[in-house]
């Protein structure tokens, strides 16, 4: 079990990566887009502090995050998204790519519920291999309208598969507010149809994700099948890098901004002792200048060479 000063790090650490891609954007040194996590880390933090380390995980495309929380180093994640050769995939991914198969970071899919099907089959060979293992899959509020969601869930639950699926609720599909495309207010309640477990859970409450994604990865290992977790969150930025988000309520973000997990995490560590807020400000400042430092150190790594474009690249004759 990790301490909890370890966790806050973990948070600060992540906040202060995606504040700097953001920077780094509007600079024009980012290729393509990015997809920012801001408000949201305790629940990437909290449910892979409940993988143990022969899990699987994949994710959305806003998935630097949880990449980073299942263990991938900031410095080898920030330079994929800088297109360097050194960069988790070769500087080839990218933001919406970022995989790390070592620490069981197996994919950011940028096609909206692409990672559920695969997650089957990561649960599905853990199974079938009786490896213990189970299979995380983070997916959005919007992909619960796909096909590809339903089948997903209900494959799992007829085979009783060990995956555990959180559903990152931003109430906010891409630009549309959830009430416009979905015709039940509780997600979590989709489990129902299929006859496995639905839980809701405040996202912001590290502790609290920590806790129902443990029981569900409990149950999924004693072979009792999948589980449907709905976290509620808010995402402080736009939709994408190009997006200012003006189509959110007047005081929406600002009544959000009061539940920022990392404040309400800052908190609990001074009430309990672990750190008061003077050490947690310290702390957060501690990690601001060493994640720029990492940056303009990764900004000095070489960028792949020409000839790396036909690596990793298969043809049929």
């Amino acid at each position: 079990m990790t301490e909890p000063v370890a966790l806050h790090r973990r948070m600060l650490e992540i906040r202060a990566f995606e504040d700097e891609c953001q920077r780094l954007f509007t600079l024009n040194l980012v290729r393509g887009s990015t997809h920012l996590y801001q408000g949201q880390e305790a629940v990437a933090v909290g449910a892979c502090e409940a993988l143990d380390p022969g899990d699987g995980m994949v994710c959305t495309y806003r998935g630097h995050v949880a990449v980073l929380a299942r263990g991938a180093p900031l410095d080898r994640a920030m330079a994929e998204i800088l297109g360097k050769a050194g960069g988790l995939c070769g500087g080839k991914g990218g933001s919406m790519h970022l995989t790390d198969a070592g620490v069981g970071a197996l994919g950011s899919f940028a096609t909206v519920g692409a990672q559920l099907p695969f997650a089957l089959g990561i649960a599905m060979t853990a199974q079938v291999r009786e490896t213990g293992a189970i299979a995380l899959a983070f997916t959005g509020d919007g992909s619960t309208n796909i096909g590809a969601f339903h089948e997903a869930m209900n494959m799992a639950a007829v085979w009783r598969l060990p995956l555990v699926v959180v559903i990152e609720n931003n109430l906010y599909g891409e630009y549309s507010p959830l009430a416009t495309t979905t015709a039940i207010t509780r997600l979590a309640d989709r489990a129902t149809s299929y006859g496995i477990p639905g839980v809701q859970v405040d996202g912001n409450d590290l502790y609290a994700v920590r806790d129902v994604v443990a029981e569900a990865a409990g149950r999924a290992r004693a072979g009792d099948g999948p589980t449907l977790i709905e976290a509620l969150t808010y995402r402080h930025k736009g939709h994408s890098r190009t997006d200012p988000a003006t189509y959110r309520p007047e005081g929406e973000l600002e009544r959000w901004l009061q539940h920022d997990p990392i404040d309400l995490f800052a908190r609990v560590l001074d009430e309990t002792g672990a750190l008061d807020a003077s050490g947690c400000d310290q702390l957060r400042s501690t990690v601001r200048t060493e994640v720029r430092t990492m940056v303009e150190d990764v900004m000095t790594w070489p960028d792949p060479v020409p000839e790396a474009r036909m690596e990793h690249v298969w043809a049929s004759s």
